[in-house]
């Protein structure tokens, strides 16, 4: 595009963006690999400065990151490490200080992230810091450990708004006078310190820049920029403008630190802004829609929209509108939910449907707000409270700045609980399924008992290996006590366990019952003969198609349907029944987010005719073809996910594949709208939706490449197609055509 004297459009403006967005998701893909993760706002490092290296991504997946190979962390342990908040600061300060700066003419906000601190981090854990005495059991169950896990709760970022860097400098320093805990404030300053250097370069750049741009346009939007980064080293955001950008050098700081951040209630952070900024006729909509626009390109972070606040008013506002117009513009991969209830915005709701229907991106996503509210008040904490928990993850949603969960960091996987009781139970002289119920709940117990004392020990020594720095510094309680998020800085610890592959143990009871127990069809040993040959032959296969043959969990009225509800139930039962150890509340949920694959490769073959190492069902769906080898309808799923709700506060999301045709007319809109009202009535409390045409994604998954900017929500994170694992573009697939 030629632009040297031409007046652009904010929309023009916007294509060229996405059109770079697209380039560089594409050299990515072909520099790192696949990632089955969140289609991120990281962009590469110049050729000269990176090094790839290889890696383990958050689902266990073999990886290959980029690291920029001119930073060296200093050690300050035997193992080559660096552990403790005062080495962790200093080294990401250092990495800070030679972190290149990145700038778009086109772009009002500067700045993006470019490597992942956590990186350099390594060993991940100090080998001081023996847990061995858990080794045996969270290897038994293959238990996701929580120990050294990151982030994964909300920050409140009000805090940096009102304050500033320079405020929050002069906050970290008057409280490490006041506590004895100096190396602690020393790692804060040093990432403060870092963070408003990097600050410091991209208003250099930006000046730079504009003295050589020849477009007057691109010329003075430089030149502004270039006097925002200024300001905004030491001084809170003033304008609607500054606030955005404020955010985005936030999310990036966050983002490369440990992969955390999030923006949350973002309509209520922008809002003071945006009328003080209309008030005072500086700002329009359309400006104000092109800077949320490329807030939104600097990251997918997770957001929500509208809700309750603490006395139960709507939250939603005309920003929240300009939110989702900026989402229906960009058009680039998107975590925006809209919070729906009887008290909220009912037009908000409608507006997200028809963009969700017309983009096709997967977004919005939908929280119900009554059920996350009463389930979380089971608890034992009062409406006011729960109402303020803002959605700020795949799945989960945390009080901003107040509450430590580690959401989606540990998981049980009930089908690994479900081997282990099986294979126990094949010695057994008279088999049964009550047997192997009872060793199932047993085992079940002892992995919730295990998970537990590995939260314990993690929030015992976390802050000891790496602190939560960045994000210490927008809660309330850790600058003002001296004490890491991990460690006490916070006042709510509500630590969340999710149960995965919900679907498959259910159909496995189910089969086990139907085909073993009451119709005789094949014996106890023999169905183990058949397991451990994992269906071979003609015969096995035979076999196999027999015992899938059920009516399965999600068909309705069906024993699998109990079954599910039942393992719902104990896991919940056995979560709640006692704190950690230490006395730690804990919050159940079901979510297995994208290791569906991994956690179903190490599983023998199962009584429901999976085959060993295929994968495991997702979250708390069906698994596909549950239907009589159907999909099944969007009201089988939503009622057969609404029915296995652990109820305290963390969802147990309701994935939904949706033909485009469905959102085509107003009838199809106000019948879909309805069929997500009546899921949040019945008690379900998250919506992911997919709005994709079976032929395309089909297509789609035999030339990924020829369809860049075609965008999948896989679970809670939406990512573009063409840069999935094939595995995990082949299970997608699977559950759209409901194949097998």
């Amino acid at each position: 595009m030629d632009v040297t004297d031409g007046e652009l459009t904010y929309q023009q403006r916007l294509d060229a963006l996405h059109a770079v967005k697209l380039e560089q998701t594409r050299e990515k893909r072909e520099v790192r690999g696949p990632r089955d993760a969140d289609e991120q706002g990281l962009v590469l490092p110049p050729a000269e400065l990176r090094e790839v290296v290889e890696a383990v991504s958050g689902s266990g997946q073999a990886i290959r990151d980029v690291i920029i190979k001119t930073f060296k962390p200093k050690s300050n342990h035997p193992s080559g490490g660096f552990f403790g908040p005062k080495a962790v600061g200093e080294n990401f300060r250092g990495l800070l200080n030679i972190h290149p700066t990145y700038i778009n003419p086109m772009n009002s906000m500067a700045g993006v992230y470019m490597v992942n601190f956590l990186s350099y981090f390594k060993p991940g854990w100090n080998p001081d810091l023996d847990y061995s005495h858990l080794h045996e059991e969270q290897e038994r169950y293959r238990l996701v450990q929580v120990l050294g896990a990151p982030q994964h709760f909300c920050p409140d970022l009000i805090i940096g708004l009102e304050l500033g860097w320079g405020g929050l400098l002069e906050k970290v320093r008057r409280y490490g006078k006041v506590n004895d805990a100096a190396d602690f404030y020393a790692g804060l300053e040093d990432v403060i310190l870092g963070i408003q250097n990097w600050i410091s370069r991209h208003a250099e750049d930006a000046q730079k820049l504009a003295s050589t741009e020849g477009n007057p346009q691109l010329r003075e939007n430089l030149e502004t920029m270039a006097t925002i980064c200024a300001r905004l080293v030491t001084e809170p955001p003033r304008t609607f403008r500054e606030a955005c950008q404020w955010l985005v050098f936030f999310q990036a700081a966050a983002k490369m630190y440990n992969g955390s951040g999030e923006w949350g209630q973002l309509d209520e952070l922008l809002r003071p802004y945006y009328e003080q900024d209309m008030a005072a006729g500086t700002l329009t909509d359309e400006e104000a829609i092109f800077y949320i626009a490329c807030l939104l390109l600097s990251e997918t972070a997770y957001i929500q929209l509208g809700g309750p606040n603490a006395q139960g008013d709507d939250l939603s506002s005309p920003v929240s509108y300009l939110i989702l117009e900026a989402m229906h513009r960009l058009k680039v991969p998107a975590n925006i939910a809209i919070r729906v209830g009887d008290n909220l915005d009912s037009k908000l709701f409608r507006r997200g449907l028809e963009i969700l229907f017309k983009d096709r991106m997967g977004a919005p996503k939908f929280l119900g707000d009554k059920s996350v509210n009463e389930g979380f008040i089971k608890n034992g904490y009062p409406l006011e409270l729960a109402r303020q928990r803002t959605y700020s993850g795949c799945h989960w949603l945390a009080i901003p700045g107040r509450e430590y969960t580690l959401n989606d960091c540990v998981k049980i996987d009930l089908a690994v609980v479900f081997e282990v009781a099986f294979q126990e139970m094949k010695g057994d002289p008279a088999p049964s399924v009550k047997k192997l119920w009872d060793r199932f709940a047993d085992h079940l117990r002892r992995a919730v008992d295990v998970t537990a004392k590995g939260i314990d020990f993690h929030l015992e020594h976390a802050h000891e290996v790496f602190p939560d720095l960045v994000l210490d510094l927008f809660c309330y309680g850790p600058v003002e006590k001296g004490l890491d998020v991990t460690h006490g800085g916070l006042e709510y610890y509500n630590l969340a366990i999710d149960g995965a592959s919900l679907a498959t143990v259910a159909d496995n009871f189910t089969a086990l019952e139907q085909r073993v127990e009451k119709e005789r069809h094949l014996t106890w040993q023999e169905l183990i003969h058949y397991l451990e040959t994992d269906w071979a032959g003609i015969e096995g296969e035979r076999m196999r198609l027999m015992m899938n043959n059920i009516r399965r969990f999600g068909s309705g009225g069906s024993r699998a349907d109990e079954w599910a509800v039942r393992i719902s139930q104990t896991f919940t039962r056995l979560v709640k029944e006692k704190p950690t150890p230490a006395g730690f509340n804990l919050i159940p949920g079901l979510f297995s987010w994208a290791k569906f694959i991994d956690f179903g490769k190490p599983v023998g073959a199962t009584p429901n005719g999976r085959h060993a190492g295929a994968p495991v069902s997702q979250g708390a769906n069906p698994a596909p073809g549950f239907n009589e080898g159907n999909g099944g309808t969007p009201t089988q799923l939503a009622v057969a996910v609404a029915a296995v709700q652990s109820g305290y506060g963390n969802t147990a999301p309701l994935q939904l594949d949706i033909d485009p045709g469905v959102g085509s007319s107003e009838e199809g809109l106000v019948k879909f709208q309805a069929l997500l009202k009546g899921y949040f009535n019945l008690g379900g409390t998250l919506v992911n939706i997919n709005v994709v045409n079976k032929e395309q994604i089909l297509e789609a998954n035999k030339n990924p490449l020829k369809y860049p900017d075609l965008v999948v929500r896989v679970t809670g994170f939406s990512a573009y197609f063409a840069n999935l694992s094939e595995e995990v573009r082949q299970f997608v697939v699977d559950r759209i055509v409901s194949g097998e």
